[in-house]
């Protein structure tokens, strides 16, 4: 009887929806020839600004990063691609997955590189706190 084949945790299929790709270029290393951590946070940063800007409407800050977990190194000439899911729209923010998973060079099968919980709050023109239009809910796993 055959086993069947368990995929790796690091191939597959990412959560939520695609929020932006860059290409990994040799002035985003490192002395180790790995693109810097700080580049593909800034990278995930990014497209979940812009996922949350969706949702509330309008300006968004970054508030919180937590639960970050490097698990492979990006290289140069890789597809990076960021994917964002909602996790919780509250009165005044927005919890977003934000999911990074690289094609090396372009081509073959998705990596995942990394993964974060990334936290915005809806601002106005003052930079004040302002609420979500939306009742506060938990989105990710909700019935």
């Amino acid at each position: 009887m055959r086993s069947a084949k368990k995929k790796s945790p690091l191939v597959g299929e990412p959560r939520g929806e695609l929020a932006s790709r860059s290409l990994a270029m040799p002035t985003d290393t490192n002395p180790m020839g790995h693109v810097f951590g700080g580049w593909i946070m800034s990278l995930m940063d990014c497209a979940g600004k812009m996922t949350a800007t969706q949702h509330a409407n309008g300006r968004v800050v970054t508030a919180a990063v937590s639960n970050i977990a490097f698990l492979q190194p990006v290289e140069v000439g890789d597809t990076v691609c960021c994917y964002t899911d909602v996790i919780r729209l509250g009165r005044t923010s927005i919890t977003l997955g934000v999911e990074v998973w690289v094609l090396r060079q372009g081509q073959g099968d998705r990596i995942k590189v990394t993964d974060a919980e990334f936290t915005f709050v809806a601002v106005d023109e003052a930079g004040s706190k302002r609420p979500l239009s939306a009742a506060p809910q938990r989105v990710r796993g909700s019935p």
